[in-house]
């Protein structure tokens, strides 16, 4: 499963992939309709590989989480986020059944569904373990171009 360079964009509906940087931020390219957005250093942007979910004993990776979904479904779609909390929460404690549900709420559980179904649609998914080849590195790239923008955008004001 490759989410190294997925993007979770607040306020924006959906999941991104990450193009190329701007002067000004990035270009993510929306996995919905294809379309493309420049992203500004200002808004909260989450990389789906350092998301994690609470659980009793520890935090779980999000991948391994959509590993677990995508193992319970064959790679095939899940459950639709759209579905009622009750059966979303009954859905996810067969998927996780140690996560703490005090502070995992249905929302979130939504949420995972819907990125889950919407990598799965792309063949983003699977139930094999992560070849991961270079992720500390594009982790630790992305983390000082951002610093390096703040620094260049402060300097300038």
């Amino acid at each position: 499963m490759k989410i190294d360079k997925i993007l979770a964009i607040s306020g924006k509906p959906g999941l991104y992939e990450l193009k190329i940087q701007t002067r000004s931020g990035f270009v993510a390219e929306s996995l919905l309709d294809g379309k493309r957005i420049t992203v500004g250093l200002r808004s909260n942007v989450s990389l789906l590989s350092e998301i994690s979910m609470y659980t009793y004993t520890e935090e779980k990776p999000l991948v391994e989480v959509l590993r677990a979904i995508a193992q319970l479904e064959n790679e095939g779609p899940a459950l639709s986020h759209k579905e009622d909390n009750a059966k979303l929460i009954a859905y996810f404690e067969t998927v996780l059944p140690d996560y703490d549900q005090d502070r995992v709420y249905a929302s979130d559980i939504k949420k995972v569904l819907n990125w889950y179904n919407i990598l799965q649609a792309k063949g983003l998914v699977s139930k094999d373990e992560p070849v991961v080849e270079n992720a500390e590195e594009i982790k630790e790239q992305v983390v000082e171009e951002v610093k390096a923008k703040k620094k260049t955008t402060k300097k300038s004001e």
